[in-house]
């Protein structure tokens, strides 16, 4: 996970800019999945996906939901999709 004190201040803060390109291009190496936290503006979200930043967190998407909630949204976003007897 990239901690939100570093998403916080990416497109603003050139050393905060250079650990979180530095967490990324070292977890592509790895083949890591990597997960950014606390992203809340259209700022963070476009330097993190430039960067291949593919999970992302927070409330720029929802605020945290409880698990029926999170069912309902996918239900709702899937259009009626949704399998049947699930």
């Amino acid at each position: 996970k990239i901690d939100q004190s570093f998403v916080r201040r990416v497109p603003t803060d050139r050393k905060d800019a250079q650990i979180t390109d530095a967490i990324i291009a070292m977890a592509s190496r790895l083949n890591l999945s990597i997960v950014a936290e606390g992203v809340e503006n259209v700022g963070q979200m476009e330097f993190l996906a430039a960067r291949q930043c593919r999970l992302m967190q927070g409330f720029f998407f929802s605020e945290p939901l409880s698990a029926s909630a999170f069912e309902k949204t996918l239900r709702k976003a899937a259009g009626g999709r949704w399998p049947r007897g699930q």
